[in-house]
């Protein structure tokens, strides 16, 4: 039976705990500073004087968007009043045609701009990130109509979309033109044109979805339909770059919701094994910085180093993915990345003010906060405004999937019911019980609770059935049900390694590890546990392990206690080092190679 749902809307659910502190440091750090009205600097840079002279041709338009469907989406009484502001001073600065971008004339979509003869990143000679531009403004202007009830918003969206479809049905220009990384910064279109037909019905936008994804498959750089299917691992699709290929798999996605094609969701959920199985880091932040010219491209499959990178704004991208998996598919396991990916490298990355944020995390290595205008830091802020709505879902049965567990409650119309209040008191992630109680009338609810995949021999009260991690229990209360959750600490172990492959004389492979360390990290429950320098000073450490070689302490850390040296404490990744810029962050120690043979 299909577990496909509708995820909570924005507003109907509160969170609490670690993700609950991070939404609320959104709200009143980032949110509430980045963007203050019209004459805040990410959406003055859209007034005519700083169109007119804007050559540089970066990223720096999609703030506004961003923060658009940010704030939007939070549904804060404070920030909607500002949404209101900003959206109407965009609308106001849109012209007859619909463009509603940073760059002068000469430089914009509608224009060929001249190639580059090359670039290992498929970079037009003139940088252009104006379509990613209206992507996100689109997405904003969508998420704005939809808070604060004005269709002018939506309007304004359609109207880009109609500029887009005629530009490139003219045959002047292809997607893959106008953005790098061989167009894929440019086919992220689907995404917010797919919303566009979801929002209005149009035809028109579903065909123009379809056009952009035509053009990306004749080009066999940026055919990433065509690789997925093929079997192709992300990192050989394009650049490999980690940021748009998971957003063009969102839209994907979409593309799914709004054909029925099973090619694209096979397609999807193909490459989302590959990232799952091979591309993540343990706190499920998708990876790169391996012996790569880019930091922010996918990995070669199973690369491991612990000083490698996870963008901020990736991490934005897979929560995303996975949002869009969850509702189609109802499957734990999408629920379960986010879960990780969130604990872990998003909230790890975002500072207790919410106003800061690291662009680039490391498992080992130290935390930097990033400048005023990069990309992350409102990346970030989308991917805590995510959370509260993948928190709850309704399937068309009628049960409420719990999806993310922490302390929470939401408001929820469920088909056959109605109103549904459901709360989870807990301490969870640190405790290892789980009350969730509805409130429908004395009505019977049907619930299904997520069992994580970490959680060997939980139990829920009130039903016999077998827990199997990393599913969903499906049980049936007018009252609370209890899940407990056993959260030893647990060991992982990986491996830096370098293999030289080649052929013999008579064919015969050759391989060959000329280089091997290993490494040792912790766990507890869905926490992700790191150190900070070593006796104060030191960025590595080589241990020596022993049975019970960890406890916990009273304040949740882990005390790992090796052979041969004195005990070393760990904290939650998230808030390892204070949260403080320049604090450095070990989650890997260096594990002796007697103890690793």
């Amino acid at each position: 039976m299909s577990r496909a749902m509708i995820l909570a809307a924005p507003g109907t659910v509160t969170l609490g705990g670690p993700l609950g502190d991070a939404v609320a440091a959104n709200r009143s750090g980032r949110l509430a500073t980045f963007v203050t009205g019209p004459d805040s600097p990410a959406i003055a840079i859209f007034d005519a004087a700083a169109v007119a002279a804007n050559e540089g041709g970066d990223w720096y338009g999609e703030h506004a968007g961003k923060w658009l469907y940010a704030a939007a989406r939070s549904r804060d009484a404070a920030l909607l009043p500002r949404v209101r502001a900003v959206a109407d001073h965009l609308v106001s600065l849109q012209d007859a045609e619909g463009y509603l971008g940073n760059y002068p004339p000469a430089r914009r979509f509608m224009v060929p701009q001249p190639p580059k003869p090359f670039s290992w990143n498929g970079e037009p000679a003139l940088r252009t990130w104006d379509i990613w531009t209206h992507a996100y403004l689109i997405l904003g202007l969508i998420e704005a109509a939809r808070a604060i009830g004005d269709d002018r918003y939506l309007a304004a969206a359609a109207r880009i979309g109609d500029l887009v479809r005629v530009t490139l049905e003219a045959g002047d220009v292809r997607i893959t033109d106008l953005g790098n990384h061989f167009g894929l910064s440019a086919t992220v279109l689907i995404d917010p044109v797919c919303e566009l037909y979801f929002a209005t019905g149009a035809q028109r936008y579903l065909d123009l979805a379809l056009l952009i994804l035509d053009q990306a498959e004749a080009d066999p750089h940026s055919a990433f339909l065509t690789a997925a299917l093929n079997g192709d691992d992300v990192s050989a699709i394009a650049t490999g770059k980690a940021y748009q290929l998971l957003w063009n798999l969102v839209g994907l996605a979409k593309l799914h919701r709004a054909t029925g094609a099973p090619r694209y969701l096979a397609a999807v959920h193909a490459l989302w094994d590959r990232v799952r199985d091979d591309h993540l880091t343990l706190g499920g932040g998708p990876w790169g910085g391996v012996a790569h010219r880019s930091r922010e491209v996918f990995n070669a499959p199973g690369a491991f180093d612990p000083h490698a990178y996870v963008e901020t704004c990736s991490t934005m991208a897979w929560i995303q993915l996975n949002r869009e998996l969850l509702a189609i598919l109802g499957e734990p396991k999408f629920a379960q990345a986010i879960e990780r990916s969130a604990y872990n490298d998003l909230i790890g990355a975002q500072a207790a003010d919410g106003e800061d944020w690291c662009y680039y995390s490391f498992p080992n290595g130290k935390r930097v906060h990033t400048t005023y205008w990069r990309c992350c830091k409102s990346s970030g802020a989308i991917a805590i405004e995510e959370l509260p709505g993948i928190a709850y879902g309704v399937t068309a049965g009628g049960a409420i999937a719990v999806n993310l567990l922490g302390p929470s409650s939401a408001l929820l119309d469920v088909p056959g019911i109605g109103p549904v209040t459901i709360t989870q008191t807990t301490g969870y992630p640190f405790a290892d019980s789980v009350e969730i109680s509805v409130e429908a009338g004395g009505k019977i609810v049907p619930l299904l609770v997520r069992i994580p995949d970490w959680a060997d021999g939980a139990t829920l009260a009130g039903t016999d059935q077998a827990l199997v991690p990393d599913s969903y229990i499906r049980i049936e209360t007018s009252d609370r049900v209890v899940l407990t959750l056993p959260m030893p600490p647990r060991l992982h172990h990986a491996a830096l390694r370098n293999v030289q492959e080649s052929l013999a004389p008579d064919g015969t492979p050759v391989a060959q590890e000329v280089l091997r360390h290993d490494y040792v990290a912790m766990t507890r429950g869905p926490l992700v546990y790191a150190t900070g320098l070593i006796d104060g000073f030191k960025t590595e450490e080589t241990v020596r392990l022993a049975a019970d070689v960890v406890t916990v302490d009273a304040d949740d850390a882990l005390v790992l206690s090796p052979r041969d040296r004195s005990p070393i404490r760990f904290e939650p990744y998230y808030r390892a080092g204070g949260r403080r810029d320049g604090a450095w962050r070990l989650t890997w120690l260096r594990h002796a190679a007697e103890d690793a043979a």
